[in-house]
C-alpha cells in the first residue's frame, strides 16, 4: 500500500485580479510582517518536491522569493483552471506526476494538506482530491494528476469550460475535510476586512 507522499509540485495560484483589494497583488500583502506568498510556501514546502507560482504579468514582482513563475498558456485570463493547466504541464515536463494547487491568499493552510489530499484520493480511488472545511468545499485547493493535462487543455480550448466544478464532475473528486474552528485553515484574504481578520488570527497563533 502506498504510504509515502508521491513527488508532488506545489502550485501557488497568484493570477487573480484582486479588484476588492484595489488591484493590490494579494500574494505580496503582508500579515504579521510576512507576505502571503511566503506563508503559503512555508506550508507547502515540507511535502512538495518543488514549488512554483502561477501568475500572469510581470514575473519580476516575485523575484525576491526564488520561485519559478509560470504564466497561463491559455489567453485572456481563463481563470484558475488555466493556472492549474500551466502547473500540470510544468510538472509533467519536470517528471512530477502530481500537482497540489492553492491560492496565494490563503495564509493559514494546514501543514498536512498534501498528505491528506493524497490519502483521500487513494481511499476513494479517484484521480482528483479537494479540500473542505466544515461543510464548504474549496475547489482551488486540490490535488491533480498530470495525466489529465491534455483533457484539461481540450476542455478549456474546445469546450470553453471555466468553472472547476464543471470539469472535475467528469472524473469525481475525493474530499479531505478539516475543522473550520477556531478558524478556517482555508481563510482567504479577499477584502480589507479579511486582512484585518488575518492579522488577528496571525497574532493569536503567535501567542500560542
Amino acid at each position: 500500500m502506498e504510504t509515502v507522499i508521491p513527488a508532488t509540485l506545489g502550485l501557488i495560484l497568484a493570477g487573480g485580479l484582486a479588484r476588492r483589494m484595489g488591484g493590490t497583488d494579494k500574494a505580496l500583502i503582508k500579515i504579521g510582517g510576512i507576505a502571503n506568498l511566503e506563508r503559503v510556501r512555508a506550508r507547502l514546502h515540507p511535502a512538495c518536491r518543488q514549488i512554483i507560482v502561477s501568475a500572469n504579468g510581470e514575473p519580476a514582482r516575485f523575484a525576491g522569493y526564488g520561485l519559478p513563475v509560470v504564466a497561463d498558456s491559455i489567453a485572456n485570463f481563463a481563470g484558475p483552471l488555466a493556472g492549474i493547466l500551466a502547473g500540470m504541464e510544468w510538472a509533467a515536463d519536470t517528471g512530477l506526476d502530481w500537482v497540489v494547487s492553492v491560492p496565494a491568499d490563503c495564509p493559514f493552510l494546514p501543514y498536512d494538506l498534501v498528505d491528506r489530499l493524497h490519502a483521500a484520493r487513494r481511499r476513494e480511488n479517484l484521480p482528483i482530491a479537494c479540500a473542505c472545511s466544515g461543510e464548504r468545499r474549496h475547489p482551488v485547493v486540490a490535488l491533480w494528476p498530470t495525466s489529465l493535462r491534455a483533457e484539461l487543455r481540450r476542455a478549456l480550448l474546445d469546450d470553453g469550460v471555466r468553472k472547476i466544478a464543471a470539469w472535475t464532475s467528469r472524473y469525481g473528486v475525493a474530499l479531505a475535510t478539516w475543522p473550520d474552528a477556531p478558524f478556517d485553515p482555508f481563510f482567504n484574504v479577499n477584502t480589507p476586512d479579511d486582512l484585518a481578520e488575518a492579522e488577528r488570527i496571525a497574532a493569536q497563533q503567535e501567542r500560542v
